[in-house]
């Protein structure tokens, strides 16, 4: 959740760190700091808020001469956001930076303040770093002091250190949260993430769990556990600066969700050949395929809806049971897994704990993992039996879009390759779904083009307190994800219904002018659903109807309406998402909100 920036090199460190903290504020932002070496000493600069608050504290408090330093940006879990809370923690002889969770942080708070160490703020990194500090004057090693530390707490962590008297060096460790090591020209780095050190380099190591990395301005080792050195891999982003940008566009989210068009053909063209759905260079041949007896779809936020979308496309198409959970109930509740079964983890970040926590325990029970990832190398990614990359780019707003847009895709070809393969799809079913997949960019290019029709409609409806989404089928999947947006981004409370489940108790909120936006975009469902729409409207609902072509008389049942253009039944949840994304923007953006960085949310959820 929170974002680690470190450099060892010779210009400014300060300046660096504050510009790397800018690109990581979305993995948070209650507070920020950064510690430096200066002429030897650790100096250290924290404050609560935004990235602005430590620059100006840089501004009144400069730091010359400083080239090695640690810098973080915060997602609270322990302790408000405060200057007190804020990161890094330490003393004189150590500071360091954390993401993630300290589970034992209580017992070695107890046994410190035992020892005579007295506590300031409320976090669970405090009660570390003391440890840390403890254990290097007991040693007089870093080295020593962390492998020392490493035995006694239990949790997840990505950790940049300083230690007195080693004024050129940055230690770095890991375990369950995400940490890089940035490969420079004379300067090396770490990084929650290579978009904090795209300026200075794209190569880099992946740091995996619990090895120890000692970096320098001219070399970089790496120890495993035994302090034994281990030779890796250098990794080469495929980002560059220009993704990070937001390339004119007013917010990454805005620019994110018209991207989709172009990142849609990045994600299926890979998987089409010959006019036909492969997945063989994943792994997922057909006997593979042919194999599966039932599927675990597991996600959070986002990610579960989209993986709704592929539970009923699964069903349908391929006639596999498909269980959609929630990762963070998953692991706890002793599930059911055979040999036959199929795991798929969906994860923006592939960094996300809970989803983590879910693969390896569908792991050590034998059966196999799928990964829909975006992020190449990420920890999901690595760990997964199968992975499937999306190929969104990278995306910086902390409410996903093209992510989603592409796991819904990516879960749709399955769904016809799984028929072909059990026999339940035929070639021409294939080929009419792939005809009107390739039409796709250009047509949600023309709904992209309508954004001031959506605009307008949600200048109508911004001052609502609260908002309800009404679908059937596919169209509850989308009412669930536009619901989400909605409140994520723009504080309005709105909730989604299965459309015919809003008789069997919260209609009795529907008053005069409340609004309800509508889906109606399942042939198979429109008499049903108008008849839903009309039972909210008789009630004085304010209707917002987002609808397939061909709809008759909406003007009975609806105040605002926004046909789709026609396409293949199956992929109208790639079309209908478009404006529901749009109104869930322009909503925040007429609110005065931070549009990219909504309170209380983190782009990557590294924490259970």
């Amino acid at each position: 959740m929170c974002g680690i920036v470190g450099v060892v090199g010779n210009k400014p460190a300060p300046e660096l760190l504050i510009a790397g903290l800018r690109q990581l504020e979305y993995r948070g932002y209650d507070s920020v700091g950064i510690s430096v070496f200066k002429q030897g000493e650790i100096k250290t600069l924290k404050t609560k808020g935004r990235i602005d608050n430590i620059a100006l504290k840089l501004e009144q408090n400069p730091l010359p001469n400083a080239f090695v330093g640690i810098g973080h940006t915060r997602w609270a879990t322990h302790g408000e956001p405060s200057d007190i809370n804020s990161h890094p923690h330490g003393n004189h002889r150590i500071s360091l930076v954390h993401n993630g969770i300290i589970e034992n942080y209580l017992q070695i708070k107890e046994r410190m303040i035992r020892k005579g160490y007295t506590f300031e703020s409320q976090t669970d990194t405090e009660a570390l770093a003391k440890l840390v500090d403890y254990y290097y004057v007991q040693k007089g090693n870093p080295l020593e002091a962390i492998k020392k530390v490493l035995e006694k707490i239990r949790g997840s962590y990505a950790l940049g250190i300083l230690f007195e008297g080693h004024p050129d060096t940055i230690y770095a460790i890991r375990k369950d949260s995400p940490l890089i090591i940035g490969l420079g020209k004379d300067e090396n780095f770490i990084a929650s993430d290579i978009t904090a050190i795209l300026d200075h380099t794209r190569e880099y190591y992946l740091l995996e769990e619990d090895e120890i990395a000692i970096i320098k301005q001219d070399k970089v080792m790496i120890l495993d556990h035994d302090l034994e050195e281990i030779h890796k891999e250098v990794q080469v982003a495929s980002w560059d600066r220009q993704s990070a940008e937001k390339a004119g566009y007013p917010h990454f989210m805005l620019k994110e969700i018209h991207e989709q068009p172009t990142v849609l053909m990045n994600a299926v063209g890979p998987r089409i050949k010959d006019h036909k759905i492969d997945f063989s260079e994943s792994g997922l041949t057909p006997e593979v395929l042919s194999r599966i007896q039932k599927f675990h779809l597991i996600a959070c936020g986002t990610a579960m809806h989209a993986a709704m979308v592929g539970k009923q496309l699964i069903e349908k198409h391929a006639r596999i049971s498909c269980d959609v959970e929630v990762a963070s109930e998953f692991r706890y509740r002793d599930p059911i897994l055979n040999p036959e079964d199929m795991v798929i983890i969906v994860s923006q970040s592939g960094e996300t704990a809970d989803s983590l926590a879910a693969l390896r325990l569908a792991k050590s029970r034998g059966t196999k993992v799928i990964a829909i990832v975006n992020v190449v190398g990420s920890s999901i990614a690595r760990e997964a039996d199968y992975v499937l990359y999306t190929w969104a780019g990278l995306e910086i707003a902390v409410a996903s879009t093209k992510a989603y847009f592409v796991q819904v895709a990516l879960f749709t070809l399955l769904a016809y390759k799984l028929g072909e393969v059990k026999g339940s799809v035929s070639a021409e079913q294939t080929q009419d779904l792939l005809d009107s997949l390739l039409k796709l960019p250009v047509i949600t290019q023309d709904l992209l083009d309508k954004q001031e029709t959506i605009k307008q409609m949600a200048s109508e409806f911004v001052n609502n307190r609260n908002v309800f989404f009404l679908g059937r089928g596919l169209d509850y999947a989308m009412a669930l994800e536009a619901s989400l947006k909605l409140k994520e981004i723009s504080y309005i409370h709105s909730e989604a219904y299965p459309a015919g489940e809003l008789k069997h108790g919260t209609i009795s909120l529907i008053v005069e002018d409340f609004p309800v936006i509508a889906l109606v975009t399942q042939a198979g469902l429109i008499e049903k659903m108008v008849s839903n729409i009309k039972e909210v409207k008789a009630r004085g609902a304010k209707v917002i109807l987002i609808g397939r072509p061909g709809l008759e008389h909406t003007h009975d049942f609806s105040d605002r309406e926004f046909i789709l253009p026609e396409v293949h039944e199956d992929l109208m949840p790639l079309t209908s998402i478009i404006p529901l994304q749009l109104f869930a923007y322009y909503s925040s953006v007429l609110r005065g909100l931070d549009v990219d960085k909504p309170r209380n949310l983190a782009k990557s959820v590294t924490v259970e």
